[in-house]
Protein backbone atom coordinates (compact mmCIF):
# COMPACT_ATOMS: atom_id res chain seq x y z
CA UNK A 1 0.00 0.00 0.00
CA UNK A 2 1.48 3.86 -1.13
CA UNK A 3 1.26 7.11 -0.02
CA UNK A 4 -1.57 7.50 -2.35
CA UNK A 5 -3.89 4.61 -1.10
CA UNK A 6 -3.45 5.98 2.63
CA UNK A 7 -4.53 9.35 1.70
CA UNK A 8 -7.23 8.21 0.44
CA UNK A 9 -8.51 7.04 3.99
CA UNK A 10 -6.40 10.06 5.33
CA UNK A 11 -8.97 12.57 7.65
CA UNK A 12 -8.33 15.33 10.25
CA UNK A 13 -9.79 15.73 13.38
CA UNK A 14 -9.10 18.74 16.27
CA UNK A 15 -8.73 17.74 19.86
CA UNK A 16 -7.34 19.51 22.73
CA UNK A 17 -3.83 18.49 21.19
CA UNK A 18 -3.88 20.01 18.06
CA UNK A 19 -5.36 18.93 14.91
CA UNK A 20 -4.13 15.34 14.87
CA UNK A 21 -3.73 13.35 11.26
CA UNK A 22 -4.68 10.02 11.16
CA UNK A 23 -5.75 7.22 9.05
CA UNK A 24 -8.77 5.62 9.15
CA UNK A 25 -9.63 1.72 7.56
CA UNK A 26 -12.25 -0.61 8.33
CA UNK A 27 -15.12 -1.23 10.06
CA UNK A 28 -15.97 -2.72 13.23
CA UNK A 29 -13.63 -3.24 16.29
CA UNK A 30 -11.23 -0.49 16.63
CA UNK A 31 -7.89 -1.00 17.06
CA UNK A 32 -5.21 1.84 17.85
CA UNK A 33 -1.89 1.66 16.00
CA UNK A 34 1.05 3.94 17.63
CA UNK A 35 4.12 4.80 16.02
CA UNK A 36 7.31 6.15 17.67
CA UNK A 37 9.64 9.10 17.12
CA UNK A 38 10.85 10.04 13.97
CA UNK A 39 8.48 7.63 11.86
CA UNK A 40 4.40 7.97 11.47
CA UNK A 41 1.17 6.10 10.73
CA UNK A 42 3.18 5.37 7.19
CA UNK A 43 4.84 2.25 9.54
CA UNK A 44 1.61 0.72 9.94
CA UNK A 45 0.39 0.83 5.93
CA UNK A 46 1.08 -3.19 5.50
CA UNK A 47 -0.18 -4.70 8.67
CA UNK A 48 -3.29 -2.19 7.40
CA UNK A 49 -3.50 -4.15 4.08
CA UNK A 50 -3.61 -7.08 5.85
CA UNK A 51 -6.22 -6.28 8.85
CA UNK A 52 -8.41 -3.97 7.33
CA UNK A 53 -11.34 -6.03 6.01
CA UNK A 54 -11.65 -7.34 9.77
CA UNK A 55 -11.68 -4.57 11.89
CA UNK A 56 -11.34 -0.71 11.83
CA UNK A 57 -8.24 0.25 11.71
CA UNK A 58 -6.91 3.93 13.34
CA UNK A 59 -3.52 5.34 12.93
CA UNK A 60 -3.13 8.54 14.44
CA UNK A 61 0.29 10.85 13.41
CA UNK A 62 1.91 12.46 16.72
CA UNK A 63 2.60 16.19 16.63
CA UNK A 64 4.95 16.85 14.50
CA UNK A 65 5.21 13.46 12.65
CA UNK A 66 3.21 12.72 9.13
CA UNK A 67 0.55 15.51 8.26
CA UNK A 68 0.09 16.27 11.95
CA UNK A 69 1.05 20.10 12.77
CA UNK A 70 3.21 21.29 15.97
CA UNK A 71 2.91 24.25 17.34
CA UNK A 72 6.47 25.96 18.18
CA UNK A 73 5.12 26.58 21.94
CA UNK A 74 3.61 23.27 22.23
CA UNK A 75 5.18 20.75 24.97
CA UNK A 76 6.67 17.52 22.95
CA UNK A 77 7.43 15.21 25.99
CA UNK A 78 6.22 11.45 26.30
CA UNK A 79 3.59 12.54 28.70
CA UNK A 80 2.50 15.14 26.43
CA UNK A 81 2.15 12.04 23.62
CA UNK A 82 0.25 10.34 25.98
CA UNK A 83 -2.26 12.41 26.53
CA UNK A 84 -2.50 13.02 22.52
CA UNK A 85 -3.69 9.41 22.63
CA UNK A 86 -6.38 10.54 25.18
CA UNK A 87 -7.83 13.75 23.07
CA UNK A 88 -7.72 11.47 19.96
CA UNK A 89 -9.80 8.85 21.71
CA UNK A 90 -11.73 11.10 22.96
CA UNK A 91 -12.46 13.50 20.10
CA UNK A 92 -13.49 10.30 18.02
CA UNK A 93 -15.67 8.83 20.73
CA UNK A 94 -13.91 5.57 21.76
CA UNK A 95 -14.05 3.98 24.89
CA UNK A 96 -11.68 1.74 24.40
CA UNK A 97 -8.95 0.04 21.98
CA UNK A 98 -7.11 -2.46 21.00
CA UNK A 99 -3.33 -0.42 21.04
CA UNK A 100 -0.14 -1.90 19.16
CA UNK A 101 2.31 0.37 19.72
CA UNK A 102 5.97 0.00 18.62
CA UNK A 103 9.58 1.78 19.18
CA UNK A 104 9.27 5.32 21.55
CA UNK A 105 5.41 4.79 20.69
CA UNK A 106 5.71 1.63 22.94
CA UNK A 107 6.93 3.73 26.20
CA UNK A 108 4.40 6.44 25.05
CA UNK A 109 1.81 3.42 25.52
CA UNK A 110 2.64 2.77 28.47
CA UNK A 111 2.53 5.90 30.46
CA UNK A 112 -0.51 5.90 28.49
CA UNK A 113 -1.84 2.52 29.89
CA UNK A 114 -0.94 3.25 33.45
CA UNK A 115 -3.13 6.26 33.36
CA UNK A 116 -5.88 4.83 31.59
CA UNK A 117 -6.69 1.06 31.65
CA UNK A 118 -10.43 1.71 31.45
CA UNK A 119 -9.86 2.83 27.65
CA UNK A 120 -7.82 -0.66 26.96
CA UNK A 121 -9.68 -3.81 26.00
CA UNK A 122 -6.14 -5.02 24.48
CA UNK A 123 -2.66 -4.05 24.54
CA UNK A 124 0.24 -5.44 22.35
CA UNK A 125 3.61 -3.86 23.03
CA UNK A 126 6.66 -4.54 20.44
CA UNK A 127 10.52 -3.72 20.72
CA UNK A 128 10.07 -0.15 23.01
CA UNK A 129 11.84 1.27 25.59
CA UNK A 130 11.25 -0.20 29.56
CA UNK A 131 12.40 0.96 32.99
CA UNK A 132 15.35 3.69 32.57
CA UNK A 133 16.12 2.67 29.37
CA UNK A 134 15.42 5.83 27.48
CA UNK A 135 17.17 7.24 25.48
CA UNK A 136 18.81 3.67 24.86
CA UNK A 137 22.31 3.02 24.42
CA UNK A 138 22.12 2.91 20.62
CA UNK A 139 20.07 6.35 20.30
CA UNK A 140 22.00 7.69 23.11
CA UNK A 141 24.67 9.50 20.00
CA UNK A 142 21.51 10.72 18.50
CA UNK A 143 19.65 12.18 21.63
CA UNK A 144 23.17 13.87 22.49
CA UNK A 145 23.57 15.45 19.12
CA UNK A 146 19.89 17.22 19.65
CA UNK A 147 20.99 18.30 23.50
CA UNK A 148 24.29 20.43 21.64
CA UNK A 149 21.51 21.74 19.08
CA UNK A 150 23.68 20.47 16.27
CA UNK A 151 20.72 17.60 15.08
CA UNK A 152 19.42 19.97 12.42
CA UNK A 153 22.68 20.13 11.08
CA UNK A 154 23.23 16.18 10.75
CA UNK A 155 19.16 15.65 9.75
CA UNK A 156 19.78 17.54 6.89
CA UNK A 157 22.68 14.95 5.47
CA UNK A 158 20.01 12.58 5.60
CA UNK A 159 17.35 14.63 3.75
CA UNK A 160 19.70 15.27 0.76
CA UNK A 161 21.70 11.75 1.05
CA UNK A 162 19.25 8.68 0.90
CA UNK A 163 22.23 6.36 0.59
CA UNK A 164 23.04 7.59 4.02
CA UNK A 165 19.85 7.40 5.19
CA UNK A 166 19.14 3.51 3.89
CA UNK A 167 22.70 2.63 5.54
CA UNK A 168 22.93 0.33 8.63
CA UNK A 169 24.44 3.09 10.50
CA UNK A 170 20.60 5.31 10.00
CA UNK A 171 17.23 3.97 9.66
CA UNK A 172 18.71 0.46 7.75
CA UNK A 173 19.57 -0.29 11.39
CA UNK A 174 15.93 -0.86 12.01
CA UNK A 175 15.45 -3.00 9.45
CA UNK A 176 17.05 -6.80 8.68
CA UNK A 177 17.03 -5.46 4.87
CA UNK A 178 18.21 -2.13 4.81
CA UNK A 179 17.29 -2.31 0.91
CA UNK A 180 13.09 -2.97 2.36
CA UNK A 181 13.64 1.10 3.01
CA UNK A 182 12.66 2.57 -0.25
CA UNK A 183 13.10 6.42 -1.36
CA UNK A 184 9.03 6.63 -0.37
CA UNK A 185 9.55 5.34 2.56
CA UNK A 186 13.12 7.39 3.69
CA UNK A 187 11.56 10.86 2.60
CA UNK A 188 7.78 10.11 4.27
CA UNK A 189 9.81 9.66 7.67
CA UNK A 190 12.45 12.19 7.34
CA UNK A 191 10.31 14.59 5.42
CA UNK A 192 7.65 14.96 8.43
CA UNK A 193 10.96 15.03 10.65
CA UNK A 194 13.52 17.23 9.20
CA UNK A 195 12.04 17.81 5.79
CA UNK A 196 12.09 21.67 6.91
CA UNK A 197 14.70 23.27 9.33
CA UNK A 198 11.16 24.09 11.64
CA UNK A 199 10.60 20.50 11.54
CA UNK A 200 14.15 19.95 12.23
CA UNK A 201 14.31 22.15 15.04
CA UNK A 202 10.76 20.67 16.85
CA UNK A 203 12.07 16.89 15.93
CA UNK A 204 15.87 17.76 18.02
CA UNK A 205 13.26 19.74 20.92
CA UNK A 206 11.47 16.39 21.29
CA UNK A 207 14.71 14.59 21.79
CA UNK A 208 16.46 16.59 23.57
CA UNK A 209 13.79 16.49 26.17
CA UNK A 210 13.15 12.70 26.33
CA UNK A 211 13.84 11.73 29.82
CA UNK A 212 13.11 8.31 31.48
CA UNK A 213 11.73 9.98 34.62
CA UNK A 214 8.57 9.73 32.84
CA UNK A 215 8.29 6.21 31.96
CA UNK A 216 9.76 5.74 35.51
CA UNK A 217 6.86 7.33 36.90
CA UNK A 218 4.14 4.85 35.04
CA UNK A 219 5.50 2.15 36.60
CA UNK A 220 3.46 1.90 40.04
CA UNK A 221 0.82 1.86 37.60
CA UNK A 222 2.39 -0.91 35.04
CA UNK A 223 2.63 -2.70 38.25
CA UNK A 224 -1.09 -3.12 38.25
CA UNK A 225 -2.25 -3.22 35.29
CA UNK A 226 -4.94 -6.35 34.17
CA UNK A 227 -5.49 -5.50 30.89
CA UNK A 228 -4.80 -8.73 28.31
CA UNK A 229 -1.15 -7.77 26.95
CA UNK A 230 1.13 -9.44 24.70
CA UNK A 231 4.72 -8.29 24.01
CA UNK A 232 5.93 -8.82 20.74
CA UNK A 233 9.78 -8.53 20.21
CA UNK A 234 12.30 -8.76 17.58
CA UNK A 235 15.30 -10.77 18.53
CA UNK A 236 18.20 -8.75 16.74
CA UNK A 237 17.10 -5.30 17.41
CA UNK A 238 20.32 -3.21 17.64
CA UNK A 239 18.25 -0.94 20.54
CA UNK A 240 15.97 -2.59 22.35
CA UNK A 241 16.92 -6.55 23.88
CA UNK A 242 15.06 -9.11 24.46
CA UNK A 243 15.49 -8.88 27.71
CA UNK A 244 13.47 -5.35 28.07
CA UNK A 245 10.47 -7.80 26.39
CA UNK A 246 10.88 -10.31 29.86
CA UNK A 247 11.34 -7.44 32.20
CA UNK A 248 7.31 -6.18 30.54
CA UNK A 249 6.12 -9.20 31.46
CA UNK A 250 7.61 -9.50 34.39
CA UNK A 251 6.03 -5.65 35.37
CA UNK A 252 2.71 -6.14 33.76
CA UNK A 253 0.35 -8.65 35.22
CA UNK A 254 -2.19 -8.57 32.63
CA UNK A 255 1.33 -9.92 30.78
CA UNK A 256 0.51 -13.16 29.44
CA UNK A 257 3.08 -14.05 27.04
CA UNK A 258 6.50 -13.27 24.86
CA UNK A 259 6.59 -14.13 21.40
CA UNK A 260 9.79 -13.74 19.95
CA UNK A 261 10.24 -13.12 16.54
CA UNK A 262 13.97 -14.61 15.50
CA UNK A 263 16.05 -12.06 13.30
CA UNK A 264 13.53 -9.23 13.61
CA UNK A 265 14.17 -5.69 14.19
CA UNK A 266 12.60 -2.72 15.53
CA UNK A 267 10.23 -2.15 12.75
CA UNK A 268 9.84 -5.74 12.37
CA UNK A 269 5.63 -4.75 12.27
CA UNK A 270 6.02 -2.89 8.90
CA UNK A 271 8.53 -5.34 7.42
CA UNK A 272 6.93 -8.66 9.26
CA UNK A 273 3.36 -7.18 8.83
CA UNK A 274 2.05 -10.63 7.33
CA UNK A 275 3.11 -12.23 10.48
CA UNK A 276 2.37 -10.10 12.89
CA UNK A 277 -0.76 -9.70 11.62
CA UNK A 278 -1.60 -13.37 12.54
CA UNK A 279 0.13 -12.69 15.80
CA UNK A 280 -2.40 -10.45 16.55
CA UNK A 281 -5.30 -11.95 15.25
CA UNK A 282 -5.12 -14.65 17.76
CA UNK A 283 -3.93 -12.63 20.56
CA UNK A 284 -7.33 -10.69 19.86
CA UNK A 285 -9.50 -13.91 19.38
CA UNK A 286 -8.77 -14.48 23.17
CA UNK A 287 -10.53 -11.47 24.12
CA UNK A 288 -13.73 -10.49 21.99
CA UNK A 289 -15.15 -7.12 21.61
CA UNK A 290 -17.97 -5.79 24.04
CA UNK A 291 -21.39 -4.55 23.52
CA UNK A 292 -19.78 -0.58 24.19
CA UNK A 293 -17.03 -0.83 21.38
CA UNK A 294 -17.65 1.17 18.23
Amino acid sequence: MDSTELDAHRKVVKTRSGQISYLDFGAGRPVLLIHGLGTCNYLWRNLIGRLSGEYRLLAPDFPGHGASPVDPAQELTLTAFAEVIEDFLDALGLPSVDLVSNDTGGAITQIFAARHPERLRTLTLTNCEAHDNIPNEEFRGTVELARRGELVAFAAQLTSNFAIARSPRSLGANYEDPAYLSDEMIATYLGSAAGTPEAAANFQRLLAGLDAAELLAAEPGLRTLQVPTLIVWGTADLHFEVSWAHYLRGLIPGAYAVVELPGAKLHFPDERAAEFAEILREHWSLHPPGADDA
